[in-house]
């Protein structure tokens, strides 16, 4: 079956609505994320620009977004997560709107815009007392072509980047964020279930080590959850196929099983003969310039070469000072995104996959690793002048979603 961006000038219309409502949604959206109206301007029409992309390139080269698109203009609706949740959001819409594959990409592209907002909104935050220098680093790295590419598209990787960041803004104020952190991993729930229980798991950790809540509140948010985490455990296990009694035994075969999978291809490495330390390292930072075989691994190796850098950079900022920089939920933003990267380095042999599932939770060690880079500003001075700078700040306003 041959498909086009779009087929009728109904088809057409229809798209543009999507895109015109997607709009008023990330302007609404960028004003509570105390982003200027201007930024949420350019960050929208950045992200949708590689939506057209990606559609192109999907109806050029084929993807996954093709068969999904296929099956909700069959009208399949399916009570599932993962696959069948991305097809039924896809299958309301365009039935129910008449979409083409454009419209459906662009649908998808505003889940993916909002991911990418509250992405900018948490660096803003974190560097609003840092150098003009570090300011502008941290808005190179949210313009990576790779971020706005893989999440811009009909799939599960918008969705999951808009938990993402709906995830790390609500870490930025847990205490006031609460709600928003309990749809951040709903969200994900739909489409990544096993990262989802890596999250709960996450915010365990943090309430059981968060000095700042009394103890008896604490072990009463702990004992909570930690049964939402056995809930979820059995539930996400069954999802990627170990089965709910899984033990020790079968983990281990489950990711023997996973080193195996996706081989085939260009972009396939053998993990199952490398050490840890290395697959993290393959994961997070190749394919690197050098390895490129392509045009979209070029762009790719580029943004790991700058991933690369900061955390070279962070790391050893880092061992020379042991001082927390900003509130953040920290120990949130450490336990989910390390234990998320070696889940994911472990089981992942095709770089092609890792390139799109990293930013699941590289947006979190960006944060953790950017906030120690350089000197607060506040350091620098307490007069009229620093005083009118922390003023003007959009992040001296708390605000939640």
């Amino acid at each position: 079956m041959e498909l086009a961006l779009t087929d009728t000038p109904i088809h057409l219309a229809s798209a543009l609505l999507v895109f015109l409502a997607g709009l008023f949604i990330t302007l609404s959206i960028g004003k509570r994320l105390q982003l200027p109206q201007r930024r949420t301007l350019l960050l929208y029409m950045w992200h949708s620009l590689f939506c057209v992309v990606y559609a192109v390139y999907a109806i050029t080269n084929g993807a996954d977004a093709l068969v999904y698109y296929i099956k909700a203009m069959n009208g399949e609706f399916m009570l599932s997560v993962g696959t069948g949740a991305v097809v039924s959001i896809a299958t309301l819409f365009v039935t129910g709107l008449n979409l083409s594959f454009l419209g459906a990409c662009l649908l998808f592209n505003i889940f993916g815009s909002i991911g990418l907002l509250a992405f900018d909104a948490s660096l803003r935050a974190t560097t609003v007392d840092k150098s003009a220098l570090v300011r502008r680093f941290a808005t190179l790295i949210v313009f990576l072509p790779s971020i706005s590419f893989w999440t811009s598209a009909l799939g599960k990787d918008s969705l999951a980047f808009m938990a993402t960041g709906l995830a790390l803004w609500s870490a930025m104020n847990l205490k006031r964020r609460a709600l928003l952190m309990v749809a951040a991993v709903g969200i994900m729930l739909l489409v990544r279930p096993h990262i989802a229980g890596i999250m709960v798991i996450a915010l365990t950790g943090s309430l059981v080590f968060q000095k700042s809540i009394p103890l008896p509140q604490r072990m009463l948010l702990g004992g909570v959850a930690l049964a939402a985490t056995a809930a979820m455990i059995p539930f996400a296990l069954n999802y990627a196929g170990v089965g709910e009694g899984a033990g020790a035994e079968d983990l281990a075969s489950y990711v023997e099983q996973r080193q195996s999978v996706n081989t085939q291809g260009g972009s396939s490495i053998d993990i199952s003969s490398m050490s840890l330390p290395m697959q993290l390292y393959s994961y997070l930072f190749r394919p690197l310039p050098f390895e490129a075989g392509s045009i979209f691994a070029l762009a790719a190796s580029a943004d790991n070469l700058l991933l690369l850098f900061l955390i070279v950079a962070g790391s050893f900022k880092m061992l020379k000072r042991n001082k927390q920089v900003s509130d953040t939920n920290r120990t949130f933003l450490w336990i989910y995104s390390l234990l998320s990267w070696l889940v994911l380095a472990m089981t992942t042999a095709n770089l092609g996959i890792s390139v799109r599932q990293k930013w699941m939770f590289a947006p979190m060690l960006i944060l953790l690793f950017i906030s120690v880079l350089g000197k607060s500003r506040q350091r620098q001075g307490s007069g009229p002048a620093a005083r009118r700078r922390r003023t003007r700040s959009p992040a001296t306003v708390e605000q939640t979603l």
